[in-house]
C-alpha cells in the first residue's frame, strides 16, 4: 500500500484507498492509528445545501439523514476450515458456534486475565467460513494472536484488497435500497453479498453510530466508485473521524485504547452481555473463570455514563473526584455530544458510586465540574430489529 511521509510523525502513515478521493471532497487529514484519515470536510457549494460542514453539523446531519464513512483502515480477514465457528470459540466469549450462516455478531478476543484484546465483530458466511472485521489500531496485534491460537487446517487471510465504508442514519435504508433492494432488505446483524449498482460488495446491517445503518466491504479498486455512486444521492454527505466519535461516545459505545483495553475485562466495562448463553456453563475461554468470579463476587470498579454541568466538556484522562475529596476515577472518553447540546463522558468510578444519579466532580484544567452519573447510551439506539 503507498505510503506519505509527514515531517512530524516517527513512521510513514498507510493510506486507505480513499485517500485522493478525501482530498478531493475537501477533507481535512490526520494521522489515527497509523492512516492518513479525514476528521471532517469542507464542504463544497454543491454539499453544502446537505450540510454546512464541520464536526456538529456531519454529526447532526448523520442523527437525521445519511453520513458515509471511511473505515477502510479497519482489518477485515477471513478464516476458513472445518469446525473453524469452535476454533474461534476457544479465544472469544461469544457463541459463534450457534451463530447461522448470514449473521454476526460483536464479540471480544480475551487474555488469560480476562482482559481485552479487541473487540471485533464476527459473521458466519457459511459452515466453514468466518469473516472479521478488527479495530485498525489492533489488527497487527489481532491477526498474530489469531494465527498462532488456531488450531492445524484453520486459514486467516488477511484482505488488504478490500476497503470499507459505512452508512449510518435513519435514510441509510433508503439510499442502499436504490442501489440494492437485497441489501436494504437485511435484517440487524444481517450479512449478505450484494451487487451494488453493479459492484460486488459484502453488506452487514450494523455500523458504530448508534443509528441504523451499513457496513460495505468493497474491492479496494471500486472504492472511489462505490463512494461517488454513494455520495450522489441527496440524503448522503461525507462524514469525518471527528463526528464519527461524538456518534458512538452519544451511543455509549466503547473505543479500544481508551474505554477497554488489556488490563480492562469485560464486566468492569459493562460488556457482561457478549458472553453468549451457552459459554456461560463452562467458561471454557481465556479469562472466562476470572469472569465468573468477578460477576460473582463484584469488581471494584465500572464504566459509567457521566454528564457533566454546564457547557464544559471533560476529555479522557480526567480526574474523577466523588463529593468527599477522594479519588473516584477517570474519565475515558469525553466531549460535546451534539445531539444532547451538552458535554457527556464516559469513564470507570469505584463501585460505590456507579449508581445512577451519584454526585461527582470532575478536575478540568484544575478547577472542580459538578457532575453526575447517568444511564448509558445518552442518544437512543435506533436499530432495526
Amino acid at each position: 500500500m503507498a505510503q506519505i511521509v509527514q515531517p512530524d510523525d516517527p513512521l510513514p502513515l498507510r493510506l486507505t484507498p480513499l485517500d485522493g478521493w478525501h482530498r478531493r471532497h475537501g477533507a481535512r487529514m490526520v494521522p489515527f492509528a497509523g492512516y492518513a484519515m479525514p476528521v471532517q470536510y469542507d464542504f463544497s457549494s454543491d454539499l453544502a445545501s446537505r450540510c454546512r460542514g464541520g464536526v456538529m453539523a456531519e454529526h447532526l446531519h448523520t442523527r437525521v439523514s445519511a453520513g458515509m464513512f471511511d473505515v477502510s483502515h479497519m482489518g477485515q480477514a477471513t478464516l476458513t476450515g472445518t469446525d473453524v465457528a469452535a476454533a474461534l470459540e476457544r479465544l472469544v466469549p461469544g457463541d459463534i458456534i450457534g451463530l447461522k450462516p448470514g449473521r454476526q455478531r460483536y464479540t471480544l478476543l480475551t487474555n488469560p486475565a480476562g482482559g481485552i484484546i479487541d473487540d471485533l465483530m464476527v459473521a458466519k458466511l457459511d459452515a466453514n467460513r468466518l469473516f472479521v472485521v478488527v479495530n485498525a489500531s489492533r489488527k497487527d496485534v489481532d491477526f498474530t494472536h489469531l494465527a498462532a491460537n488456531l488450531p492445524d487446517g484453520a486459514t486467516l487471510e488477511i484482505q488488504e484488497d478490500r476497503a470499507l465504508l459505512a452508512l449510518q442514519g435513519p435514510q441509510a435504508a433508503a439510499v442502499i435500497g436504490r442501489l440494492s433492494p437485497q441489501a436494504a432488505a437485511l435484517a440487524f446483524m444481517g450479512i449478505a453479498w450484494v451487487s451494488l449498482n453493479g459492484i460486488d460488495c459484502q453488506v452487514s446491517r450494523s455500523g458504530y453510530t448508534g443509528e441504523d445503518g451499513f457496513e460495505i466491504s468493497v474491492p479496494a479498486a471500486q472504492a472511489e466508485l462505490l463512494a461517488d455512486r454513494l455520495l450522489a444521492q441527496p440524503e448522503v454527505v461525507p462524514i469525518g473521524l471527528g463526528a464519527r466519535d461524538s456518534l458512538r461516545l452519544e451511543a455509549g459505545l466503547c473505543l479500544y485504547g481508551n474505554d477497554i483495553d488489556e488490563l480492562t475485562s469485560p464486566i468492569e466495562a459493562g460488556l457482561t452481555w457478549v458472553i453468549g448463553k451457552r459459554r456461560k456453563l463452562d467458561w471454557d475461554f481465556p479469562g472466562g473463570l476470572l469472569m465468573r468470579d468477578q460477576l460473582d463476587h463484584g469488581v471494584p470498579r465500572r464504566r459509567v455514563g457521566i454528564r457533566p454541568d454546564g457547557r464544559t466538556p471533560a476529555r479522557a484522562l480526567t480526574t474523577i473526584m466523588a463529593d468527599d475529596g477522594t479519588e473516584a476515577g477517570t474519565i475515558t472518553s469525553g466531549g460535546f455530544g451534539p445531539s444532547v447540546n451538552g458535554p457527556i463522558a464516559m469513564g470507570y468510578v469505584r463501585k460505590d458510586l456507579a449508581a445512577d444519579g451519584t454526585s461527582l466532580n470532575l478536575i478540568v484544567r484544575g478547577k472542580a465540574v459538578p457532575a453526575t452519573v447517568v444511564p448509558l447510551p445518552f442518544t437512543p439506539h435506533q436499530y432495526i430489529r
